[in-house]
């Protein structure tokens, strides 16, 4: 019995490693060990490894806090709506997986819109994002947002004056409106450097698993900094409000972007822990006349690894 016992908690902390194991691997997606070799870290260093053990502990702790707070939202039916917005590069995208990686995909779901189409080219500016907005017991996070009209419509000319102006005179009423009608609105903007969002850009064109996130318009983007840095600060300046303030997230080291994002996330909304009737795992119901079948071979997986 001692036996079994023991093989079992073996198991488990498998199991546990194994889950832990994901998010290992997304650091190796943002940074590849062979790169920090050659960018000089030294990987072996106790100062590389105190940093590296301090990100993961408070990662993985407030990992912990935010499935509490969705605990909390489930039980109380808030809805909360999170908009990350930033320069291409800036981080937003990393930051949302470590929200998300831990949580119920059917309470906090991410909300990444593409270009509009004819059809919603034509309709209220707002519209298409509405029908992303949550329901009680829901968290939206947004991988940008109807902010695209102050930053790369506006830059890239694929909106009028009198549109741009339109959007200013109206997006402060639109997000009054969701804060009156319940809807927990916050609003992140990510900062990166130039010279950083060079590196990353660089990163990208070499790294085969990630030259997908280059587009056409990350290229135009770049070539424009100055004219995205103008329109960044007149939005920031002439859409924080007081029902949904602007939050400046410095994001030229991820690791630290991706804490301060978090830890400020959780700082803003009022949860409490749920307390849960403790979970007793019931005996399997064994049945003397059942039979399991063997797979057939040929619809096995071949087993490679």
């Amino acid at each position: 019995m001692d036996n079994d016992h023991e093989q079992l908690v073996k198991r488990l902390r498998r199991e546990l490693a194994d889950n832990y194991d994901e998010e290992f691997e997304l650091e190796l997606e943002d940074r590849t060990l062979d790169e920090m070799v050659e960018s000089g870290v030294d990987t072996d260093s106790e100062a590389y490894q105190a940093s590296r053990k301090l990100y993961f502990r408070e990662l993985f702790r407030m990992q912990g806090e935010l499935v509490k707070l969705q605990d909390w939202v489930v039980k109380t039916g808030k809805k909360i709506v999170i908009l990350f917005e930033g320069r291409d590069a800036a981080g937003k995208g990393g930051t949302i997986k470590r929200i998300t990686q831990r949580l119920n995909p059917r309470v906090c779901r991410v909300a990444a819109l593409p270009a509009p189409n004819l059809r919603e080219q034509t309709q209220w500016y707002f519209q298409r994002y509405v029908a992303h907005l949550p329901g009680a017991g829901e968290i939206v996070l947004f991988d940008r947002s109807w902010y695209n009209r102050a930053g790369v419509e506006r830059v890239m000319g694929f909106c009028t004056d009198e549109q741009y102006e339109e959007f200013f005179r109206s997006v402060p009423e639109f997000e009054k409106m969701l804060v009156r009608s319940g809807i927990t609105l916050i609003k992140y903007w990510f900062s990166v450097s130039d010279e950083e969002q060079q590196l990353r850009f660089l990163g990208r064109i070499h790294d085969p698993l990630k030259q997908w996130k280059l587009s056409p318009m990350d290229m135009e983007s770049r070539k424009r900094w100055e004219e995205y840095t103008k329109a960044k600060e007149v939005m920031l300046a002439r859409t924080s409000i007081p029902e949904a303030p602007w939050w400046v997230v410095n994001s030229v080291d991820k690791k630290k972007a991706r804490l301060n994002c978090i830890h400020h996330f959780l700082s803003q909304i009022p949860y409490e822990e749920v307390e849960y009737t403790p979970v007793i795992l019931p005996p399997r119901q064994r049945h003397d006349d059942y039979v399991r079948q063997p797979v057939p071979n040929e619809i096995l997986v071949p087993e490679i690894y």
